[in-house]
């Protein structure tokens, strides 16, 4: 992890002009500022939120709700940091302690006194205790059934009850699930549709305002964190992509984002109002469409095609040409190399970091593909040939997916990249209809490999191709019952060591099958514009996981945020 900041002499002229520019198109200028009860001006800060035209759906249970709604409008119970420890004891939020009884199936929790929604109804553990429960009995959002039953034992106290031992669906349920107020919601028919267009939260700011282009959160005067947040609110906005984000952040439009941008070390020594974070924990891979049996096709169904890509990928060229060579090791078994290190079989390399083409061209006519005259190999009349997407826009990615369509053919296959708009990219691995796309492996709610293999490799996350699945979770479809017994095993106990027995396993079948193709751990990049507020997370205090996109972490850093003064 790096903070890199750099005051020199120059800065850019477009600084006063352009906010009339973006006014012009619907937008709200950095210039705006908040009240408060004190009279005083705070400044409303800029984020870039989608790269899509916003519907107003604020329902933090939707899977089509807009940015800066969870967390920042709906809280949690308590926040953990996925850059910190596993042992590490969380931020309370909307909780004030918790505790497991000695199975894992009862999760006693503590809510804080004196917290008002923003109608100014009082918060209790009623609310807790309603939000569990309907999270359950909403089949959209309780696929699996696994979901938990909650009672509030009094105004202060709710017991999370568990069907099975469950001590590592704790982080889930104390840091990810977004309470919602009782007396508003009661009459919601669907919890996982409902808009939401007019929310009533806990968290740090509210809504004042929305357009198809931009909508403006004010602080929360009445928040329960006396004296925060410190800004008078956030305008979140739209942008067409990593370019048109990259120019506004440059022009000081924008004062908190996420982007990737080619030489950003010049642009922060260029001018004295920017700084940037890079948290290394962003794993990259080729997701395929690996499982036969769940519906899917192609070549990359054949674990040593698959294979093949592992090791025909040459991880330092694309560190280079697309990650601005902040690239790093990746483990093939999705567990990271440094913060997990404790927690990896010992027998598992990192992948290699330049490629190995006799081990694939190997691998390949081992499995009976053979070299055609066009240089690409083939079995049983089907060619070695393969799509692959990403978003349009998404620069990083592009270059990505070019330069290893050019690596491959070195090793006798064909990639076609094709850029796809982020709906269509989703439409496609919800309901299983690519081949290979390449995204991230998302860390989930505490810093604990479960919650990746979990996520991304358990069989009660996918469906059969066709049917309609999460696009964030098991996309590549494989299934294997070892794998869900030991998860299973892992959830049921809070022993480091008797998880990682359960790990170990997992990375073996990972590392053998391979649904996922390792890429590298990309640079996972946050900018902002310090000439507004100060307090952004640097490489000395990663007080919250800094990524704009990334949800409640955001809000820690919106509500950690002071003005300059």
């Amino acid at each position: 992890m790096m903070h890199l900041k750099r005051r020199d002499l120059y800065k850019l002229t477009a600084v006063g002009a352009a906010p009339l520019a973006l006014a012009s198109c619907g937008q709200a200028s950095n210039l705006e500022s908040g009240g408060s009860d004190s009279g005083e001006e705070k400044p409303i800060l800029t984020v870039n939120a989608t790269e899509a035209t916003l519907t107003r759906n604020l329902n933090p249970h939707s899977p089509s709700v807009i940015p800066f709604v969870q967390g920042s409008i709906y809280e949690s119970l308590f926040y953990f940091n996925p850059l910190q420890p596993i042992d590490q004891e969380p931020l309370p939020q909307l909780g004030e302690s918790y505790e497991w009884n000695e199975d894992g199936t009862a999760l006693t929790v503590t809510v804080r006194q004196g917290v008002t929604w923003t109608d100014g109804e009082p918060f209790t553990a009623g609310d807790v205790a309603f939000t569990f429960t309907r999270i359950s009995e909403t089949e959209a959002l309780n696929a699996g059934g696994t979901a938990p039953t909650a009672e509030a034992t009094d105004d202060t106290t709710v017991v999370i009850t568990y069907a099975e031992p469950s001590f590592t669906e704790g982080p889930n349920a104390l840091a990810r699930t977004w309470i919602i107020p009782e007396h508003l919601f009661t009459d919601v028919d669907d919890l996982a549709t409902h808009p939401n267009e007019d929310p009533v939260g806990t968290g740090a700011f509210q809504l004042k305002d929305f357009s198809p282009e931009s909508y403006l959160l004010v602080a929360n005067e009445t928040y329960w964190d006396e004296g925060k947040p410190s800004i008078g609110g956030l305008r979140a906005i739209t942008t067409s992509g990593n370019q048109s984000a990259t120019d506004q952040w440059l022009a000081g439009n924008i004062d908190y984002m996420s982007a990737a941008i080619p030489s950003l070390e010049e642009h922060v020594t260029a001018n004295p109002d920017l700084a940037y974070t890079n948290t290394g924990i962003s794993q990259m891979a080729l997701m395929a469409a690996s499982n036969p049996d769940l519906g899917c096709e192609g070549p990359q169904t054949d674990v040593a095609v698959r294979k093949a890509l592992y090791y025909g990928m040459d991880r330092e060229q694309l560190s280079k040409l697309a990650f601005f060579e902040l690239g790093s090791d990746i483990s093939p078994s999705f567990a990271l190399p440094e913060r997990d290190a404790e927690f990896i079989d010992p027998a598992i390399d990192v992948a290699p970091w330049n490629a190995r083409p006799d081990e694939a061209t190997k691998i390949l006519e081992g499995a009976g593909y053979e070299l055609g005259e066009d240089g690409v190999y083939a079995k049983d009349g089907e060619r070695l040939s393969m799509t692959v997407s990403c978003p349009t826009g998404w620069s990083d990615f592009v270059t990505a997916l070019d330069t290893l369509a050019q690596q491959y053919t070195e090793i006798g296959i064909e990639l076609i990249p094709q850029q796809v708009s982020v709906n269509e990219w989703n439409d496609s691995k919800a309901k299983g209809t690519y081949q290979l796309v390449i995204d991230s492996v998302g860390q989930g709610p505490a810093p604990d490999p479960y919650y990746a293999y979990d996520t991304h490799f358990s069989t009660k996350n996918t469906v059969p191709v066709g049917e309609n699945g999460n696009p964030y979770e098991n996309v590549t479809r494989f299934s294997d019952p070892e794998v869900d017994a030991a998860l299973d095993a892992a959830s049921a106990t809070d022993d480091p060591e008797a998880k990682k027995e359960q790990y170990l396993l997992i990375q073996q079948k990972l590392v053998e099958v391979m649904p996922a193709i390792p890429v590298l751990i990309g640079s996972s990049l946050t900018e902002y514009n310090t000439s507004r507020a100060t307090g952004w997370p640097t490489e000395e205090d990663m007080y919250a996981y800094p990524m704009s996109w990334s949800a409640p972490d955001n809000s820690i850093v919106l509500k950690t945020v002071t003005p300059v003064q």
